[in-house]
């Protein structure tokens, strides 16, 4: 399914061929993110993300970096996390030393000048603006801070006004200099492509550079933050994100989980969904997920409710977490969400483009890459049996914490009492 080679001194190359596909697709992952950041630094990766836009050794402003993909039809962007940064670039096969060649301009030879920081600045201001003008994603946001505290992992990966406005261009340009190096990022390559080609083309865009890259602080115990937090803003719908700790990145109950999180509520067919959409009428979307980093995950569960069925829905997920634990899953539910989950992979890597994210994200983040084939041997390995236990490892009342935004007003005192299993 791939081929791996690490340069010396240069990115790792991680390459799938695709034959007869006319696509190229090309990610480069940059093991910065907000997990590197100080308090006085929040939004710095964020930034700089942004900044590389703005210009480049080759392509000195944003319309010549934006032309150079758009204009022979193909699309690039890029988005900042906590562990890592990505640029990526998506462009006809005969354009791909052009789609490899930018995602290495934009990595390694950034023009970082002051005067597009100061532009960059206000529109990133707006972004964040934008992030909390939605309460549906701000809620997010509430209970990374609810359950990290202030540290790294519970700030706002854009940083706030305040920290966006007080960054220099200095401190910008020493976090690109001391994490932004070839030998920092990966590279992965999804087309008809030979192995060896698409490493001499990284070669080439990336050149050679090693250096120190800092490290981040280990991950607070949370819930370190109150049980239940209310936000109040102006709106008719109360958003709830409810959570708790769950597994490491590369655990091995990590499949476990994710068939667990299938069950429970990935997609129409998951409990919560038929449960309390469905059968309750409580909420239009509810839906649960993971969040998993090097040394801890989260287990969320979001609904978008009234604000008068707060305790109700609240008591609903708790409900649906104590029968994870307490039965187990029957056997004909177990096969669906098996079939489910594997087939929603396969369809997944099916398509150049979140085939490169596969093989750049468990290059950079994980301990291995598996193949489709090992993957889908791993969720069909996962039992009923398997899924009972962790459940009952998890899904204890002292993890529990609950974030709330919701309308002025917003009466729910039962909130506290509801949050715990039945």
């Amino acid at each position: 399914m791939y081929e791996r080679t690490a340069l010396p001194q240069g990115p790792r190359v991680i390459s799938a061929r695709l034959p007869g596909s006319r696509a190229f697709s090309v990610a480069a992952y940059v093991l910065a993110g907000s997990r590197l950041e100080r308090r006085d630094q929040a939004g710095v990766a964020h930034f700089m993300e942004h900044l590389t836009f703005r210009g480049t050794a080759a392509f000195p402003s944003t319309r010549a970096v934006s032309e150079a993909i758009e204009g022979v039809g193909g699309t690039s962007n890029a988005a900042t996390d906590r562990e890592s940064t990505v640029y990526w670039a998506r462009l006809p096969l005969r354009e791909a030393r052009r789609g490899v060649q930018m995602l290495g301009e934009l990595i390694v030879r950034p023009l970082l000048r002051d005067q597009e920081i100061d532009r960059e600045r206000d529109v990133i201001v707006e972004e964040i603006r934008s992030y909390h003008d939605d309460a549906s994603q701000y809620v997010f946001n509430v209970f990374d801070e609810q359950f990290f505290g202030d540290s790294s992992l519970g700030r706002e990966i854009a940083g706030d006004e305040a920290s966006v406005r007080s960054l220099s261009g200095d401190e910008i340009r020493s976090f690109w200099a001391s994490s932004y190096r070839p030998a920092n990022t990966i590279v992965a390559v999804a087309g008809d492509m030979a192995h060896d080609e698409a490493v001499g083309l990284v070669a080439e865009a990336f050149g050679r550079g090693n250096g120190p890259v800092p490290g981040w602080a280990p991950a607070p115990l949370g819930p370190v933050g109150p049980r239940v937090r209310i936000d109040e803003r102006e709106g008719q719908q109360a958003h709830l994100v409810m959570g708790l700790p769950a597994l490491r990145r590369d655990h091995p109950d990590a499949w476990t989980l994710e068939v667990l999180n299938t069950v429970l509520g990935d997609g129409s067919s998951s409990r919560l969904f038929l449960n309390l959409r469905e059968d309750a009428g409580l909420a239009y979307d509810v839906h649960s997920f993971q969040a998993d980093y090097a040394d801890c995950g989260t287990l969320q569960i979001y609904a978008g409710v009234d604000p008068d069925d707060l305790g109700q829905a609240v008591r609903a997920i708790a409900a649906e977490l104590a029968r994870m634990r307490e039965d187990p899953v029957p056997e004909a539910e177990l096969w669906k969400a098996k079939r489910f989950a594997a087939g929603h992979l396969e369809l997944r890597l099916e398509e150049d483009r979140h085939l490169v994210s596969w093989l750049g994200v468990q290059e950079a983040l994980h301990d291995r890459v598996l193949t489709l084939d090992e993957a889908l041997a791993a969720l069909e390995a996962v039992s009923a049996a398997d899924i009972q236990a962790l459940a009952g490892r998890l899904f204890q009342d002292a993890g529990l914490c609950l974030a709330v935004v919701a309308p002025h007003g917003t009466k729910a005192p039962d909130l506290e009492p509801a949050l715990r299993l039945p």
